[in-house]
């Protein structure tokens, strides 16, 4: 007989969220009104000059989120649960940062190979020319970086050995000796520097990397003098800099890369992992066989395939028919399916992915403060979560998930409230508005029924209209990456930030210029100049 899974024994199966933050963010901004100890109002610059300016970096953080979270340039939605259906032939537990780690799959019994099945295929293979998890999954099994992170998200070694600030504007990065790339090259320090600059500095490696800002503040990298080392340069103290090397920036053959055409690089792969390619073939599957000559031990598998099924339901039925051994975004109706299976079980943990509803803020009606508000009061979140996502999810109210170096706990969601929403509707002008929320399909867990019940929430109210448009996930990001001005105004997108820390969601989703933002606010500018350029780094 199945039975339902509550969100108590979800916890119990993903493991607790790392602790809030210690120290409370305070209001502070520019336009948006705040509510006093008295009950009345006053702009955030009002509010502002009551409290005491933030000191730490982390301060600067929180408020900025406190920032965000009254200017609503979002519908803030929910954080992620990443569910994994798993084969009884394998042990593997699912990571914090929904990557796939093929090398930590290990075959049970004498079974030799792995097979994946994830909702996309990848957008090509070169690894500095991506920004989706799905294609990230398949890269990193061939692809590694100077760091890396555990499970639970720790910054461990992976390249490098050793890593050190020289000062507020250097890093340096001790290699590892004895690695060798899948030709058989020998990696070296200039392979690393490359790497790194072919990133950020758009004429090193003929390549304008989509992925610049994952090294937001890195400048460029030197191999060291005499030594196996690698200076990395840094505008001002980069704070976060050990972070972000733990989760971006694949180190590449630098011969290989300049000898091949951008097709080439595209469909094959020249590495340092512990799995090399086998085959490629695009948009169907990548078969990878264990490289024999890796560093550490071999792959527990000799080979390993990843696939994509769109639809969750072929996904939860090739799991359960044996034809695939890990599948991504069980959808929480599957779940008592998988756990009752002899063959399968779930794999579960909170995320590092913030699901949210942009706003291009200075289109209309969305140029409008109190519509933007308003559309976070029209929804009920606490419904969506409950009742789409089956609990298997938290509310969200600012950019920065809880355990983030930087979220401000004091903030909680919207409250649901459609006298409010039409409140602040009539306030904006905009009565009688009619949007459209643009939304991708099988990218994310329930990302379609989250935009439906949005839609639904807002067409609710007397005063606004509301639909939804279904569109392909890559498209969709191409408009969003591409030219920002041909996207739509209003669309359903996730944001996963491996690094664990607030800057990393705010620097490119919400400051001035950032990589995928019409948003520009000076404060927010300001407090994140302010942060990034102060110690505080775990």
């Amino acid at each position: 007989m199945s039975r339902d899974v509550d969100r108590r024994e979800f916890l119990t199966l993903a493991g607790t969220a790392a602790g809030a933050a210690t120290l409370a963010g305070c209001s502070g901004g520019n336009e948006t009104a705040t509510e006093t100890n008295d009950g009345s109002t006053a702009t955030d610059t009002e509010a502002s000059e009551e409290l005491p300016e933030p000191e730490t970096r982390e301060e600067h953080l929180q408020r900025t989120n406190r920032l965000v979270h009254d200017d609503a340039p979002w519908i803030f939605l929910n954080r992620q649960y990443s569910v994994y259906g798993k084969s009884a032939d394998i042990e593997w537990e699912a990571r914090r940062d929904e990557r796939i780690d093929g090398y930590a799959i290990e075959p049970t019994g004498s079974k030799s190979s792995v097979t994946i099945t994830q909702s996309k295929m990848d957008t090509g293979l070169d690894p500095h020319d991506h920004r989706e998890t799905t294609t990230d999954n398949i890269v990193t099994q061939a692809y590694e970086g100077l760091l890396e992170r555990d499970r639970e998200g720790k910054v461990i070694n992976q390249l490098a050995t050793g890593y050190e600030r020289l000062e507020a504007g250097q890093v340096r990065f001790e290699l590892r000796s004895g690695v060798s790339f899948h030709s058989g090259d020998s990696l070296t320090k200039e392979d690393v520097a490359f790497s790194i600059n072919r990133i950020v500095d758009p004429e090193a490696g003929d390549l304008e990397s989509s992925q610049s800002d994952q090294l937001a503040g890195v400048t460029g990298a030197e191999p060291a003098d005499g030594d196996s080392a690698v200076i990395v340069s840094s505008d001002g103290i980069n704070p976060v800099v050990f972070a972000l090397f733990a989760t971006y920036c694949d180190i590449v053959n630098k011969s290989w890369i300049e000898s091949n055409d951008t097709a080439y690089i595209n469909s094959n792969m020249e590495g340092t992992g512990p799995f090399m390619l086998d085959t490629y073939e695009q948009d169907v599957q990548v078969v990878f066989e264990s490289y024999d000559d890796y560093y550490m031990d071999a792959a527990p598998a000799d080979q390993l395939t990843i696939q994509s099924a769109s639809e969750p339901s072929t996904r939860v039925n090739q799991l359960l028919n044996d034809e695939t051994d890990i599948i991504v975004n069980v959808p929480p109706q599957n779940i008592s399916q998988i756990q009752n299976a002899d063959n399968a079980s779930i794999s579960a943990v909170p995320s590092t992915r913030i699901i949210y509803n942009a706003m291009i803020y200075n289109r209309e009606p969305f140029d409008s403060v109190e519509f933007r508000q308003a559309m976070n009061h029209a929804v009920d979140l606490e419904s969506i979560v409950s009742n789409v996502l089956g609990s298997f999810g938290d509310q969200t109210g600012q950019p920065t998930l809880e355990g983030f170096t930087g979220y401000n706990p004091d903030l909680d969601p919207y409250p649901y409230d459609t006298d409010e929403a039409e409140r602040l509707v009539e306030e904006s002008g905009y009565a009688g508005a009619e949007i459209e929320l643009h939304t991708p399909s099988g990218r994310y867990l329930k990302d379609l029924e989250i935009s439906q019940a949005v839609v639904s929430y807002i067409d609710e109210l007397e005063n606004v209209s509301a639909s939804v448009k279904q569109r392909d996930f890559g498209t969709l990001v191409d408009e969003l990456v591409g030219d920002l001005e041909a996207s739509p105004s209003f669309y359903l997108i996730g944001w996963g930030n491996a690094a664990f820390d607030a800057s990393q969601t705010i620097i490119p989703l919400l400051t001035t210029g950032g990589a995928l933002t019409s948003y520009n606010n000076d404060r927010v500018d300001e407090l994140m100049d302010q942060a990034q350029s102060m110690g505080g780094e775990s």
